[in-house]
C-alpha cells in the first residue's frame, strides 16, 4: 500500500514538473514544449492577411518569434508561392491552412489551433497535387502535431473561403446549361474554370500544360475532340492563341467563354459545335503571358493601359522574341527553287534572351501538325495576315505578302466578314479606319515588326495564322464583355470552320505504308506543307483549279490536277501513292525530311514545364541528387533551405 502511495506521488511530481525548455529546432521536431504565455498582436504578415481572424500569437507553432524570423522562413515563402507550384488547384486553401500555423489564431491571449478534420480532408484531396511535382506533403501540416480535434475547441481556418467558393464557382441550379459568367478571371480563377469545363465534358475535352511562364505559371490549354488527348487521322488540328501581351485581356476571357459554350452547346445538341468537334482538334491557350497579365491586372479594368503588364516578368516582348524567319524568306525568293517554308531556326537565334513562353510555343508546334491558328490581340480592331515584316526593312508600312496571299485574305475575310462591327462600314468607330479594306490588312502594310509569331507559324511549320485585334479597348470594364462576347461568338466559330477549306489526304507507298514528311507542293505557290506521323497532310486553299505533287527522298513524284468548287465547304480528299524509285535524279532530295531543321536545336533537348527563375547559387545543394525544378524558389535561403519538401527516394 505504501508502495502504491509513493508510486502515485512520484507521477504526481512529474506531472507538475515544467518540461524542458527547448534548444533551437528541438521544438519544430516535436522532441519538446517551451511553455509561454500567449500574446495577441496584429497580423502583419502579407500572404495571411485574408485569414478569417485579425489576430496572431508570438511564438507560433514551429517556435518562430518574430514576423521577420516568419518571413524569411522556407515554410513562409512554401506557402506564398503554393499558388504558381500547383497550378492554383487546392489554393488558396492550402495558404490559409499555412498561416492557421504560421499565424495562429489569438483570442484574449489565448492561442486556438486549427482544426485537425479540415486539415486531413484538405491532405486527401490535395496530396496528388503535390505528388505531381515530385514534393512531399509539408511537415509543418501534420494533421496530428500541430492541429486538434473539435472537443478541444479548434477553429475551421478556411470556414470563411467556403461560402466564397459556392458563390463563385456554382451558379444556380436553375440557370441554362448554356450560362457563362461575363468576369474578369485571375490567373487562379481561369485554371479552375479550364478544369472544371474539362470535367463537365470529359468525354470531348481535357486539359494540358505546354510549358510554364518565367515566373512558374503552367500555360494551360484546353482541348476539344472526340478523342482528347491524340491527333486522330485526317482530323485537322486547329488552335487559337490569346493574351500574348499580358495587358491585352479581351482575347483571354474569350477563349474562357469560348470553351465554355463549346461545351455546353455539344451537350444540348447544337449541331454546328458538335460537327465542328467531331471533325476537328481543337486547342485553346487563354493565356500565353499569364505574368503580364498579373501585372495588368494591379491596374485594374477600365485603364488605357498600353505598357504595364504588354511584355513578360522579363520585359519581353513575345510577339517580338520569335526568331525572323521573313528575313530569310525574302533572301530565298529570288533564288530559283528555294523553298519559302520549314526554314530552320538560326543558330544566332539561341544567342539572345529567349522567353520561356516562346519556347514553349515553339515546341508545341512541333508537337502537333497545326493547320490552322489566330492570335487574338487588343488595342484595334481589325484582322491582319503575314507577313508581319516588311520586305524593304526600312519601309514601316509596306505591302509585303506571302506565296499564298489569296488564302490568307480568304481566312482573315472569315473572321471579319462574320464580326457586325468590323464588317460594319461605319468609319465613326472603333476599326474605322479599315472600312475601305473590309477590315482586314497585311500585317507589313498596317506596320511593320519582326520577331512575330504569326510569320513563324508560316515559315517554320504547316500552320497558317492570322492576328485578330479584338477591340479597341485593352482592358475593358466587366460590363463590356457580354457584347464583346456576343460579337465575336460567331466570327470566332466561322474562323475555326475554315480548317476545312482547301485539300487534305494521305501519303503512302504501294503498300499502304503511311510516308512522314512527304512534301505537298502547288503548283505557281512557292510554299508547301509536309504530311504528319501517319501520313495524312492538309493544304488550305480558297476556290480554283490547281496542279498538285506529293515528293518524299526515294520515291518518285506523283501529280494531280484537282478543282475546288466555290460552294465547297469540306476539304477535298487527294491521297497519293508513292512509289520507290533506285536513283534519284535531284541531289536536292537526298537530305531527309527528319534533318529538315537545324543541326543545333536546343528546342529537343529543352523542357518546357522546368522553372524558369534565377537558378540555384553554387553549393546550394546536396550532392549526388538532383533537384527538382521547384527548388530555384529557395534559392535565397542559404543555411535553412527546405529539405523536408524533398520525397525519400
Amino acid at each position: 500500500m505504501v508502495l502504491r502511495l509513493l508510486l502515485l506521488l512520484g507521477g504526481l511530481l512529474r506531472a507538475t514538473k515544467p518540461a524542458p525548455r527547448c534548444e533551437s529546432g528541438q521544438e519544430t521536431l516535436g522532441q519538446c514544449q517551451n511553455v509561454q504565455k500567449a500574446k495577441c498582436v496584429d497580423i502583419a504578415l502579407s500572404s495571411c492577411t485574408d485569414v478569417i481572424y485579425t489576430q496572431m500569437s508570438y511564438p507560433n507553432f514551429l517556435d518562430q518569434k518574430s514576423r521577420e524570423v516568419i518571413e524569411y522562413s522556407s515554410e513562409y515563402i512554401l506557402i506564398s508561392v503554393l499558388q504558381n507550384l500547383l497550378q492554383g488547384e487546392c489554393n488558396p486553401d492550402l495558404r490559409l491552412l499555412g498561416c492557421s500555423v504560421l499565424a495562429p489564431q489569438c483570442e484574449k491571449d489565448k492561442v486556438i489551433k486549427p482544426c485537425r478534420h479540415v486539415c486531413e480532408k484538405l491532405k486527401k484531396n490535395c496530396l496528388h497535387a503535390f505528388d505531381a511535382i515530385d514534393m512531399a506533403w509539408p511537415y509543418f501540416l501534420d494533421c496530428d502535431r500541430f492541429f486538434a480535434g473539435e472537443e478541444e475547441g479548434c477553429f475551421d481556418p478556411l470556414a470563411k473561403l467556403r461560402g466564397e467558393v459556392v458563390v463563385e464557382e456554382d451558379p444556380p441550379s436553375d440557370l441554362p446549361g448554356t450560362f457563362i459568367q461575363f468576369k474578369h478571371h485571375s490567373y487562379s480563377q481561369m485554371v479552375s474554370m479550364l478544369k472544371k469545363t474539362a470535367s463537365k465534358c470529359s468525354h470531348i475535352a481535357t486539359t494540358y500544360s505546354i510549358g510554364r511562364s518565367f515566373e512558374g505559371k503552367d500555360l494551360f490549354v484546353i482541348e476539344f475532340s472526340t478523342k482528347p488527348g491524340h491527333h486522330e487521322l485526317l482530323k485537322p488540328e486547329f488552335k487559337y492563341v490569346g493574351n500574348m501581351h499580358g495587358n491585352e485581356v479581351v482575347g483571354k476571357e474569350l477563349l474562357i467563354y469560348l470553351a465554355q459554350y463549346l461545351c455546353s452547346e455539344y451537350l444540348l445538341g447544337n449541331p454546328r459545335v458538335q460537327t465542328l468537334i467531331n471533325n476537328t482538334r481543337i486547342h485553346l491557350l487563354p493565356s500565353l503571358n499569364p505574368d503580364g497579365y498579373e501585372m495588368a491586372a494591379e491596374e485594374g479594368a477600365g485603364y488605357n493601359g498600353w505598357v504595364v503588364g504588354r511584355q513578360t516578368a522579363q520585359n519581353l516582348d513575345l510577339n517580338r522574341n520569335f526568331p525572323d524567319l521573313t528575313s530569310e524568306a525574302y533572301r530565298r525568293a529570288g533564288i530559283r527553287g528555294a523553298r519559302l517554308d520549314h526554314i530552320p531556326i538560326p543558330q544566332s537565334y539561341w544567342w539572345g534572351k529567349v522567353a520561356p513562353e516562346t519556347k514553349a510555343v515553339m515546341k508545341w508546334l512541333r508537337s502537333i501538325p497545326f493547320v490552322l491558328s489566330a492570335s487574338l490581340h487588343g488595342g484595334e480592331l481589325v484582322v491582319t495576315y503575314p507577313y508581319d515584316y516588311s520586305r524593304h526593312p526600312m519601309e514601316e508600312k509596306m505591302f509585303s505578302p506571302t506565296p499564298d496571299e489569296k488564302t490568307f485574305k480568304m481566312l482573315a475575310k472569315a473572321y471579319a466578314d462574320a464580326h457586325p462591327v468590323i464588317s460594319d462600314r461605319s468609319e465613326l468607330r472603333c476599326g474605322g479606319n479599315f472600312v475601305r479594306r473590309g477590315g482586314i490588312i497585311n500585317g507589313a502594310e498596317w506596320y511593320s515588326f519582326t520577331g512575330g509569331m504569326a510569320d513563324f507559324n508560316y515559315l517554320h511549320t504547316n500552320c497558317f495564322e492570322v492576328t485578330v485585334e479584338v477591340g479597341c479597348e485593352k482592358f475593358p470594364l466587366e460590363e463590356e464583355l457580354f457584347t464583346i462576347w456576343h460579337e465575336n461568338r460567331d466570327a470566332l466559330l466561322n474562323y475555326m470552320e475554315m480548317v476545312h477549306r482547301g485539300i487534305k489526304g494521305i501519303v503512302s507507298d504501294k503498300f499502304g505504308n503511311p510516308i512522314k514528311n512527304a512534301r505537298i507542293s502547288v503548283r505557281g505557290i512557292q510554299h508547301d506543307v509536309t504530311t504528319a506521323t501517319d501520313g495524312d497532310y492538309w493544304r488550305l486553299l480558297p476556290p480554283g483549279t490547281y496542279v498538285i505533287s506529293a515528293q518524299a527522298p526515294g520515291y518518285s513524284r506523283v501529280m494531280k490536277r484537282v478543282t475546288l468548287p466555290t460552294k465547297m465547304k469540306r476539304a477535298g480528299r487527294v491521297d497519293f501513292v508513292l512509289r520507290p524509285i533506285d536513283t534519284w535524279p535531284n541531289k536536292l532530295l537526298r537530305r531527309s525530311m527528319e534533318d529538315i531543321y537545324d543541326p543545333y536545336d536546343p528546342l529537343e533537348l529543352y523542357d518546357p514545364h522546368a522553372q524558369h527563375g534565377q537558378p540555384e547559387a553554387r553549393g546550394g545543394s546536396s550532392p549526388g541528387r538532383e533537384k527538382p525544378w521547384w527548388w530555384s524558389y529557395f534559392s535565397s535561403l542559404d543555411l535553412h533551405k527546405p529539405l523536408w519538401l524533398l520525397k525519400q527516394r
